[in-house]
């Protein structure tokens, strides 16, 4: 009898089965790939601290992480407990309700309100104010530069650590438009930390908007609202405020967005998005050396729109950048090699590459999320799916996405083997991280809610339980 009633069960039933088995598969296989994560950045802090204990060549203080062991909790715990709450038990549901534009409005408002809450644990002075006032950053010589021009012309002169009066670790870091974006806010009156640090966050939270608009024209509006939740409670929220890679990110992200909207044409003014976005572009060449590897993620955006077609106008945006800079007596490869050797003047000549190679990548663990690397196993299938079907026609949905999120990996990569960055990645990454983040659509709907739950819990336990630098 039992044998007859198997074989008259409806083939609905049984394809319902079929589907019920591979989501368990499949989720215990995320859960496998979240656990190996979780494992890696174990690993890479027990080999981390004895590099430290035993050789001190890591210069870390809680290595992979750029960061303090120091428990606590500050004014933000509340509020940054609150957020975490509303956006995993309501988020799913206000990304699938709320109309377009006011889910993206809500999402650089969320990202926002994410973003001060965690800054505000470690306290207002210490976590806000002071953030871009440290003997690193760009505020220390905001008040050198008198004349615009004159500091462009001899920027690259006061880069090595031998030249006289040379620049803070920041600001001989990266090519001077990052140092003259704050030199403008003080020239309007929004001089100080505190203002340095309400612009920051204010763009860098921005980049949750931009990411969901990149989305939706190349994915379609279902799998842009599948991310909006995970845009908004992303760990790398932990390092956006305030640092001005987030700043870097926003421009980096907004950039991609234009682009993705002239290559699928889907902005009412294709060419005016691409124009703007090489504009945005030709900017972020100017803010850091490293974010040149942001085309691959670009390249990306234009394979998946199948055309070429923005390129010209993208590139005719950058001219004026590279125009102005160059007429001023800034030559950005002058800067970059100059830089090169400045960093192997400093901690980067002991920072052993055996270790970063691997132990960067474990430091990003915390950057993305669980939920971003579960995601990019799921997304790992769909890249062979978007080979054949660009062969015909733009891919949509999550192998759209699939592509996008590969881009973002091939440029976390390049960047990881280049040795250029030993340590703080979890920072410096930030542009090309967020994209990694978006990567958690791909995952089951009906499990989204404990997914952005993992988010939120390794962002709390990072900011409550570790002082980041920068």
């Amino acid at each position: 009898m039992s044998g007859t009633q198997r074989e008259a069960t409806p083939p609905e039933e049984q394809d319902g089965d079929a589907r019920r088995g591979r989501h368990s598969a499949g989720t215990a296989r995320d859960l496998v790939v979240a656990a190996l994560a979780v494992l890696l950045f174990a690993v890479a802090a027990v080999v981390g601290h004895h590099l430290h204990v035993t050789y001190d060549v890591l210069h870390l203080g809680w290595p992979p992480l750029y960061a303090q062991w120091e428990p606590h909790i500050g004014p933000g715990t509340p509020a940054a407990l609150a957020v975490a709450a509303l956006v995993v038990l309501q988020g799913p549901a206000l990304a699938r309700r709320l109309a377009w534009r006011p889910l993206v409005w809500a999402a650089w408002g969320g990202s926002m309100a994410w973003c001060w809450a965690l800054a505000l644990v470690d306290g207002w002075d210490r976590g806000v104010a002071r953030r871009l006032t440290t003997g690193y950053e760009y505020l220390q010589e905001v008040d050198r530069v008198d004349d615009i021009g004159l500091t462009l012309r001899v920027f690259t002169d006061h880069i090595l650590l031998g030249a006289p009066d040379n620049w803070v670790p920041h600001v001989a870091g990266h090519p001077p438009g990052a140092l003259l974006t704050y030199v403008l806010l003080d020239r309007i009156g929004l001089g100080g930390g505190p203002w340095a640090a309400v612009f920051t966050v204010t763009v860098a939270s921005s980049a949750a908007a931009a990411v969901l608009v990149a989305v939706r024209a190349l994915c379609g509006p279902d799998t842009a609202r599948a991310v909006a939740p995970f845009a908004v409670l992303s760990p790398a929220a932990v390092w956006f405020a305030v640092s001005a890679d987030g700043y870097f990110a926003a421009v980096a992200a907004w950039a991609l967005a234009l682009l993705a909207l002239a290559a699928t044409r889907t902005a009412r003014w294709p060419k005016a998005a691409a124009v703007g976005s090489g504009l945005l572009f030709g900017l972020l060449c100017y803010l850091s050396y490293g974010l040149v590897l942001f085309g691959l993620i670009a390249l990306a955006v234009l394979l998946a729109a199948r055309t070429w077609r923005p390129v010209p106008l993208v590139l005719l945006g950058m001219l004026p950048w590279f125009a102005a800079f160059t007429a001023a007596g800034f030559w950005w490869f002058d800067g970059y090699f100059t830089l090169v050797e400045r960093y192997y003047q400093g901690t980067a000549r002991i920072r052993p590459y055996g270790y970063f190679v691997w132990g960067n990548l474990a430091a990003n663990v915390v950057t993305v999320g669980l939920a971003a690397v579960a995601g990019l196993r799921r997304a790992a299938p769909e890249l062979p799916r978007a080979v054949r079907v660009l062969r015909r026609s733009p891919p949509t949905g999550p192998t759209a996405l699939a592509v996008l999120v590969a881009g973002a990996l091939a440029a976390v990569l390049v960047a990881d083997v280049s040795g250029m960055s030993k340590a703080e990645t979890e920072r410096i990454w930030l542009p090309f991280t967020l994209w990694l983040t978006a990567a958690a659509a791909l995952l089951p709907l009906p499990a989204h809610r404990w997914w952005l739950a993992a988010q939120a819990a390794v962002a709390l336990a990072v900011n409550h339980l570790l002082f980041t630098g920068w």
